[in-house]
């Protein structure tokens, strides 16, 4: 072999490498945005027949089921503990060095730990319902009931996540998407049945329907798991054969990876818990502060908070998983670049990852915000306010997805002490501002509450990631300003397409609601994707399928 051949092949190496991390990143990201998007969907879409159902109690229903379940979520969050993603990253570093065995005997140690974990938070959940509803439901009775139905669901939920973290630590996507999206499925169904036999069958309380809704929690749990145990099952020889193969150069006591385990998931508990404590934070304050500068009702006041903690989270969460799916995959990859300690892909990660969430989240929120009027009539029912609050609703999304994948990427690179003070900042912020934010800017000021103390933390934790790993922001804006531009025509032609459309069609029916909703996402949807491939911006995302997309439409 010539000097010039051997010269170059560490170059080729580097090249392999960033290309192979990049495939799958972008793979993972594809199956966990599949999921995530396929499950938040089913989960939007079921509001429709189970708000009809409920009939005029549907907004105080609303309105419970968001109390309820932003409680459950803290706990469920605090329970898991951020298990999944630690073993997830730790799963990755060990592989990263051959040592298969020790990460499966991680997983299998736990197991117990999140068995013990959900049992006891469950118990917490079901014998204090009555204090927690108190403390942070307002005082009202009816989120007792709700806790406890939730609370049946805390106990096998820790360990069907941990599950889903152990494919994630192989960078096996499918398995988590798929039995996320099998949750949703068995959930909705559940919900759906109960919700139509309580109160269309038996002519029910609405009480008693949200009660059983939230219990369909522990059913698509339930479905979710044995699916997870069936992939295990399958999987296991090719697993064996890997822990055969290992180095077996590290002996670690099971009381060291307990330590581990936990060691690792106390950041993960902060930081997945920090949306959960922003709109804990908002159910704790939004009542007395309306009544304190509005003097309203309470039943009123419900309302308003059922708009943006419920309507218009239930819609915007299905553009933030996409967030939450490439924050998901890009933790285990960047693991194992820094166990390698190649700075180089670390960088290249980096600047994907970021660039990858804004391709996808910059024309979804805005697309979201432009059909905000007939997808809240779609949804719910035809409301100003409503679609005000959506529409803000969207465009703080960026922030929110942002800080998910900005945290994810801190994490990664064991920047937890850091990141946990940037969102500890944030949150003090929210608190400053929570106030002055509700004064002035009434129901939508919550939600501008909590993206002014997200973006403070979500500028440190970038400014962070510049000065310790060389991210270079400026080389990113040429393909930003293409996302932005991009994303501002698709927001125009969605919104020109709804404008002209509510002369020809009835903007308060839903079924023509329905018909604006399909064509103006088909027009913007059309737009965004024309132009993403005639500037090869999307050649970035899904690589030589690009071109084969622009000859069958015929784009040069």
């Amino acid at each position: 072999m010539s000097e010039e051949s051997k010269a170059h092949q560490p170059q080729k190496a580097h090249v392999n490498s960033e290309a192979e991390a990049h495939q799958k990143m972008v793979r993972g990201s594809a199956w966990m945005t599949a999921g995530s998007v396929f499950s938040r969907v089913l989960g939007a879409i079921y509001i429709i027949p189970w708000v009809l159902w409920l009939g005029s109690n549907s907004t105080q229903g609303n309105a419970l089921y968001a109390k309820g379940y932003n409680i459950y979520s803290f706990f469920l969050l605090v329970a898991i503990g951020g298990i999944p993603s630690a073993i997830s990253k730790q799963i990755s570093e060990y592989n990263a060095q051959n040592e298969y065995a020790v990460g499966q005997r991680l997983f299998k140690r736990g197991l117990l730990l999140t068995s013990a974990f959900g049992i006891f938070f469950g118990l917490i959940m079901w014998f204090g319902a009555g204090l927690i509803a108190a403390a942070f439901g307002g005082g009202d009775p009816n989120v007792i009931p709700v806790l406890r139905a939730l609370a049946i669901a805390l106990v096998i939920i820790p360990s069907m996540s941990l599950t889903r973290g152990f494919f994630q630590g192989y960078q096996q996507m499918a398995p988590s998407a798929v039995s996320q999206f099998i949750e949703q499925v068995f959930r909705v169904l559940y919900m759906l049945g109960a919700t139509y036999f309580i109160m269309r069958v038996q002519r029910g309380d609405w009480v008693d329907a949200i009660t059983q809704s939230t219990f369909a929690a522990f059913i698509g749990a339930a479905a979710s798991f044995l699916l997870l145990g069936w992939y295990y099952y399958r999987k296991r020889p090719e697993l064996n054969e890997l822990a055969a193969q290992s180095e077996h150069k590290l002996a670690i006591p099971i009381w060291q990876l307990f330590r581990d385990i936990i060691v690792q998931a106390i950041p993960f508990i902060v930081i997945d818990t920090a949306t959960t404590v922003f709109n804990l934070l908002d159910q704790a304050t939004f009542q007395p502060m309306m009544q304190m500068i509005y003097h309203m009702d309470v039943p009123k006041i419900n309302a308003l908070y059922a708009y943006f903690a419920f309507n218009a989270n239930k819609l915007v969460m299905i553009i933030v998983s996409l967030a939450s799916a490439i924050a998901v995959t890009v933790v285990p990859i960047l693991s194992e670049s820094l166990a390698s300690h190649n700075m180089r892909n670390i960088r290249k990660q980096l600047e994907d990852s970021i660039i990858l969430f804004l391709f996808i989240m910059i024309p979804g929120a805005l697309g979201m915000a432009a059909i905000a009027q007939p997808l809240n009539t779609l949804f719910y029912s035809y409301n100003q306010i409503g679609t005000l609050i959506l529409q803000i609703s969207a465009f703080t999304a960026i922030i929110l997805g942002l800080f998910t994948v900005v945290s994810a990427l801190m994490q990664g690179l064991s920047r937890n002490r850091d990141i946990i003070r940037y969102y500890l900042i944030g949150l003090i912020v929210k608190l400053i501002v929570q106030w002055p934010c509700i004064y002035f800017l009434s129901t939508a000021g919550p939600l501008v509450a909590t993206a002014i103390g997200m973006m403070v933390a979500c500028l440190m934790a970038m400014y962070d990631l510049e000065v310790n790993f060389g991210i270079r922001y400026v080389k990113l804006l040429p393909k930003v300003n293409r996302i932005l531009v991009y994303s501002i025509m698709t927001y125009l032609a969605a919104r020109v397409t709804v404008y002209g459309l509510n002369f020809l069609l009835n903007e308060q029916s839903k079924t023509q609601a329905f018909l604006i909703v399909v064509l103006a996402v088909a027009v913007g949807g059309g737009v965004y994707a024309y132009f993403a491939l005639k500037s090869r911006l999307v050649d970035l995302m899904i690589g030589g399928r690009a071109a084969g997309l622009r000859r069958k439409l015929k784009i040069k």
